[in-house]
This record gives structure tokens, C-alpha cells and sequence, in this order.
């Protein structure tokens, strides 16, 4: 091992005198994009709605006169077009791809939509799937948008990694679910954003509850909800809790999400919009 010079950015060794601006790896959006703010949606582990919950922030902000886009950057797991109803493919001119645009002008980019067959399935590894979520970011040309909301994987693998460290996030939405084992996952993901100096704007619960419809009463049918703690834990705020509702159901599986009608992410749309204020 040749002497230490101190200069980490010539350097390929790993030491632990190792220092490296975050800001290094960033990477620039095409050319001819616009984006004023990068909001990443997370989770500790899958199947706890995070592609419901990065849904519902693009809707609510496009109804209070924000341009809004979804990168989904769940690339085996994609389900954004198929709850905003695209199934066209991606189109593209000399300079860069063309994102999809949604029944209310959200514009949305998927793999699914550079598949011929969109239930075929991505086998890629992981350092491919990276690759391709930057190039959401770098060969997308992203019109004009406010806020671009990315939909991640779960965990704290490849793609999360690549996130953080090559867009300018300006901050994270945790979702999580009344679960015990949940909560305790949800923060190995907040722990990651600590570590990449990522803000973490707040939590969001999903499947929180179910209401009656005869007597309005709540019914916790997941166990007692442990938001209140996991936030008081890590010092974050509670931006929203999502009941089970078969009317969201049917229209995420209708394609029809840009119907949604509901204050339960109210909180969520106060803060983003104090964001560009």
C-alpha cells in the first residue's frame, strides 16, 4: 500500500481516513429537465404501500397547482403505471426519453414501460437496476416539475444506495405499517438516510386502521399502532395515517388514482408545499 497523500479524491483505497463529499456522486439530469425538488419514498421492508403513498403525494400535490412526476425506481417491482392507468410505451426523440403523462398531466416513468410485455419479468442484477435508475434521472427528459416524487424498493440495497448518493434529494417520506416488526425495520431505513445526510421529512402509516361503515368506530385490525413511538424515537413528524379502504383498492387497481378523494395525507401536503415557500 503506497503512503497516504491525503487526497481522497485520487485515491481508490478504502481506509478509514477516507473522506468524501456526498455531493461527488451526484449525477446531472438531462440537460433539458426541470426539477425543483426531489422527494424519495421509502420503506424498511416491502408490502407496506409505499408505491400507494408516493401515488397519493403526486395527486395531492398536482390538485393544489404543483407540477408533478413519479420515477419509479422500483425496477422488479413496478406498479405505477398500472395505478395511474399507463400502459404505453416510453417514447423518446434524438435528445433523450419522453416521460408518460397521466389523465391530469403527471408525468411518470417506468421500466415497465420499455418492456414489450409490461408483466414480464426485469431478472437483471443488481448493479443493472442501479444503472437503469440513473438513468431515469440522466437520459429523462422530466418537464418543468415542482416535485418528482422517486418510488424506491424496499430495504437499503443497491438502488436506495444509488438514489441518495446520485440525485439531490431534498428529503424522505418513511412509510410503515402497524406492525411491531415493521416499526423496528423502519428504522434501518431512517438510520441509512442519517448516514447519507438525507432529511427525513416524516412518517407515514399505512393499513393503520379499518372504519366501520355503519358506526364510524376504528378498528385496528393489524394490532395497536406503534407510530407514535417510532417517531418519538427518531424525532420525527406524523405526516399521515392511510386506512384500509376497498374504495382506494379499486382504484389503484382501476388505474384511476387520480380520483382519489381523501384528507387522510393532508399533513404530508402542508409540508411539502411549505417546501417551495
Amino acid at each position: 500500500m503506497s503512503e497516504c497523500t491525503h487526497d481522497c479524491g485520487s485515491c481508490s483505497q478504502n481506509c478509514a481516513e477516507r473522506k468524501m463529499d456526498p455531493k461527488d456522486f451526484l449525477e446531472a439530469p438531462h440537460k433539458d429537465a426541470k426539477i425543483k425538488r426531489v422527494i424519495g419514498v421509502v420503506s424498511g421492508k416491502g408490502g407496506v404501500g409505499k408505491s400507494l403513498v408516493t401515488s397519493l403525494l403526486a395527486v395531492g400535490m398536482s390538485r393544489r397547482g404543483f407540477r408533478t412526476g413519479v420515477l419509479d425506481a422500483d425496477i422488479t417491482g413496478p406498479s405505477i403505471p398500472k395505478v395511474f392507468g399507463v400502459h404505453s410505451r416510453a417514447m423518446g426523440t434524438e435528445d433523450g426519453i419522453l416521460p408518460a403523462k397521466t389523465s391530469t398531466g403527471i408525468q411518470v416513468m417506468s421500466v415497465n414501460m420499455l418492456l414489450e410485455d409490461e408483466t414480464a419479468p426485469v431478472v437483471w442484477r443488481g448493479p443493472i437496476i442501479a444503472q437503469t435508475v440513473k438513468q431515469f434521472w440522466t437520459e429523462v427528459i422530466w418537464q418543468d416539475v415542482d416535485f418528482l416524487f422517486v418510488d424506491m424498493p424496499p430495504g437499503t440495497g443497491d438502488v436506495p444506495l444509488t438514489v441518495f448518493q446520485s440525485l439531490p434529494i431534498a428529503g424522505i417520506v418513511v412509510v410503515t405499517s402497524p406492525q411491531e416488526l415493521v416499526s423496528m425495520i423502519v428504522g434501518k431505513a431512517v438510520n441509512m438516510a442519517k448516514m447519507m445526510n438525507i432529511p427525513i421529512l416524516g412518517l407515514v402509516e399505512n393499513m393503520s386502521y379499518v372504519q366501520c361503515p355503519d358506526c364510524g368506530k376504528k378498528l385496528e385490525v393489524f394490532g395497536q399502532s406503534h407510530l407514535e413511538e417510532t417517531a418519538k424515537e427518531y424525532d420525527l413528524p406524523v405526516l399521515g395515517r392511510l386506512p384500509l379502504d376497498p374504495q382506494v383498492a379499486a382504484l389503484c387497481d382501476e388505474g384511476s388514482i387520480e380520483l382519489f378523494d381523501g384528507d387522510w395525507l393532508n399533513s404530508a401536503y402542508d409540508m411539502l408545499q411549505g417546501m417551495m415557500e
